[in-house]
């Protein structure tokens, strides 16, 4: 991605881009470039809310462009400045009210990606035509200066689906996975550069403000999924002032410790699980319909891969871990649960290949190759934004709660966790609840069944933020609004076009 160029506008030109709220458009090498607020900042801030986004055709009807922004926000310096990469798709109705920033989650998702190639899957026609709809890679992530560990497929195969040669739960067996965390995150350290020490969610929420000035948006507008509504919640903390509309959907609670979050997927996977048992009533299905049988029955599988682990044809091997990556991969979203069937029948037949394609489908794996740096990201960002437990009887009693929950849990310990554990920088924690004091209405969607971002986190964030109203969702999926319920898109749409505050608490498909 080049560096942006930075440049200067005639006055006059500047006087009427202000007047029109437009951006000016090079006609002779189509570039396109936006105009910054001009907002008043600190000095040390000044060159970076001064810069002028330069967008240049990148896809069809897309524009990237390329910000600068400092690696640390408390002590920026021009030598240390990391890149942020944006694509656009301009509204297409005669009279755009702005920009809208989306972000699809992760953390380790691209939004530059998303709103470049997809922007159809982001939001409604209509919304579309009404705003300028702009996806950005945050830093550590993607096009941006991003988070680098393995360079070599092979490597990153080997960490995620390589098995100890010790029985699981043994000494041993933890020795040679924190070994290989190690070997990680050593990894990470030395293809990353100093960006791995800043690639924190806090970071990211200035870094967005930067963005949304540099635009030239007063306020922002702004569609978080999962980990984007965090992302988006604490926004709204910092710069209540800087609110305009806000929808987090499918939603992650900044007020949970790392454990807390551990604790309610699982209850939120354990349900999906449940779900998808009990609707197991046809042939493809090898269950009985019956949740807690086939849980047990589920709990041997587990057993038995891990004490022979069944081959795939490209010499991968599919033990618990595996097959419990390939489950929650499924049932993030209900049209994936024949898949899901599939992949069971498989495995008591003794074939892993649809397993292993789901698992690929979790960490961006096709044909051998990673598609991105999804995973390495997710971790990195991870790491920094919670802290390491590392007493054994707290992490004993923890366990204890998780295995009251379900049978299926792979690769509980009574030791620190061994990635963010043996991480090369100490952790930059902001986890506290959120309430922007004095924002403007924002909108937050929880779906009853969400396994990944359970609906109590939703309930839990529209408490905390002051100005929150909550839409709530009866569906079995991660993200209510790209699901095309009438109800769920009619109010966030109304929202997002007029700003239409619903009466009360929407509740759908209840």
């Amino acid at each position: 991605m080049p560096s942006l160029r930075r440049g200067r506008l005639a006055l006059a030109a500047m006087l009427l881009l202000a007047l029109s709220g437009c951006s000016l458009v090079d006609t002779l090498t189509g570039v396109d470039r936006s105009t910054p607020t001009g907002e008043r900042v600190e000095a040390q801030y000044e060159r970076y809310f001064e810069q002028v986004l330069e967008w240049r055709p990148c896809g069809e009807g897309a524009q990237c462009a390329t910000a600068i922004a400092p690696l640390d926000w408390d002590s920026p310096s021009a030598d240390t400045d990391i890149e942020l990469a944006l694509s656009r798709h301009k509204a297409t109705g005669g009279s755009p009210q702005g920009s809208l920033f989306f972000n699809p989650g992760g953390p380790g998702a691209s939004g530059a990606d998303y709103v470049r190639d997809a922007p159809a899957q982001v939001v409604s026609a209509d919304v579309r035509a009404d705003f300028d709809l702009i996806g950005w890679d945050p830093r550590g992530v993607g096009s941006s200066s991003s988070v680098t560990c393995y360079t070599d497929p092979q490597d990153f195969d080997e960490f995620l689906f390589g098995i100890p040669d010790a029985e699981r739960g043994t000494p041993e067996f933890e020795a040679e996975t924190e070994a290989a965390a190690i070997d990680f995150a050593q990894a990470c350290a030395e293809n990353s550069g100093p960006v791995l020490q800043f690639v924190d969610t806090v970071s990211t929420v200035r870094d967005l403000d930067l963005l949304r000035a540099l635009v030239g948006d007063e306020r922002l507008n702004y569609l978080g999924y999962s980990y984007g509504t965090e992302i988006g919640a604490r926004y709204a903390d910092r710069f209540p002032d800087k609110v305009g509309r806000l929808v987090l959907d499918g939603v992650s609670d900044p007020s949970q410790s790392l454990f807390d979050v551990v604790l309610s997927q699982t209850k939120g996977f354990d349900r999906a699980l449940r779900a998808y048992l009990g609707s197991c009533t046809s042939a493809d299905c090898p269950f009985t319909g019956r949740p807690d049988a086939d849980i047990a029955s589920i709990a041997e599988l587990y057993a038995r891969l891990d004490a022979q682990p069944l081959p795939n044809a490209d010499g991968r091997l599919l033990d618990a871990a595996v097959l419990d990556t390939a489950i929650a991969s499924a049932l993030y979203d209900e049209q994936y649960w024949p898949i899901l069937s599939t992949a069971f029948s498989e495995v008591l037949e003794g074939e892993a290949s649809t397993a292993f394609m789901l698992a690929d489908a979790y960490y961006g794996r096709e044909n051998g190759r990673y598609l991105d740096r999804f995973y390495e990201s997710f971790i990195a960002i991870s790491c920094l934004d919670y802290p390491v437990e590392r007493d054994p009887a707290v992490l004993a009693e923890q366990n204890a709660q998780l295995r009251a929950i379900t049978p299926l849990v792979v690769g509980l310990s009574d030791r620190p966790d061994p990635l963010c554990g043996n991480w090369r920088f100490p952790p930059r924690p902001d986890v506290r609840p959120m309430s922007a004091p004095d924002a403007a209405p924002i909108l937050v969607v929880g779906t009853a069944g969400d396994p990944a971002t359970p609906y109590e986190s939703a309930v839990s964030v529209a408490e905390q933020l002051e100005s929150a109203v909550l839409v709530s969702y009866n569906g079995t999926d991660h993200i209510a609004y790209d699901e095309g319920d009438p109800c769920v898109n009619s109010v966030v749409d109304a929202y997002l076009l007029g700003g239409a505050v619903p009466d009360g608490d929407p509740r759908c498909g209840f």
